[in-house]
């Protein structure tokens, strides 16, 4: 049973990228793309008291704004739908996105996220990705060598950190069967 003080995390394939960035996020993008260009081209020029720039500059630098607000919007909503799949907080780190300036809220997310969390397939408790075996039902999720317990492929013949000859260890058929293709 997993722990009620740790959030529950989502599952989301890796093959379904695009439901990584959520429909909230691509509008909010798309509308602050659209309130920068209006203020670049409509409102700022009014307020000028010297000769515009080049077209050519302004036009680079006007997109360049448009394009790095919609980023930071698509940023938030992907850390909305990636922070649950870590059993993370979305509230707290998307209150941290926006209160920290210059995306640096962003950059403390990637940094300091966890690997994500997954499901033990045989009693289904929430295990982390580097985990060897489940902390409930000791299922062996990981081939891992039997004298440094450190990860291995499961086709290889040595352990490649100490050089235990794998064949030795008691290994579960499944990782057997994996090891004979």
């Amino acid at each position: 049973m997993a722990d009620p003080q740790t959030p529950n995390p989502q599952t989301i394939d890796a093959n379904e990228d695009e439901r990584m960035i959520p429909i909230w996020s691509i509008v909010a993008a798309s509308l602050a793309f659209v309130l920068v260009e209006y203020y670049f081209w409509i409102v700022a020029p009014g307020h000028r008291h010297h000769a515009p720039a080049p077209l050519g500059l302004r036009l680079y630098f006007n997109l360049s704004w448009g394009v790095v607000a919609s980023l930071y919007f698509l940023m938030v909503g992907y850390i909305s739908k990636d922070a649950p799949r870590r059993a993370m907080s979305t509230r707290f780190w998307m209150l941290i996105c926006f209160v920290m300036p210059a995306g640096i809220g962003a950059v403390l997310y990637f940094l300091l996220r966890p690997p994500q969390v997954s499901r033990c397939p045989a009693c289904g408790t929430h295990v982390q990705a580097d985990f060897h075996y489940c902390p409930q039902c000791n299922y062996q999720l990981s081939a891992s060598c039997g004298n440094c317990y450190r990860t291995v492929r499961a086709a290889d013949q040595y352990c490649t950190r100490c050089g235990h000859e794998l064949s030795q260890d008691h290994t579960p058929a499944r990782l057997r069967v994996m090891g004979e293709q």
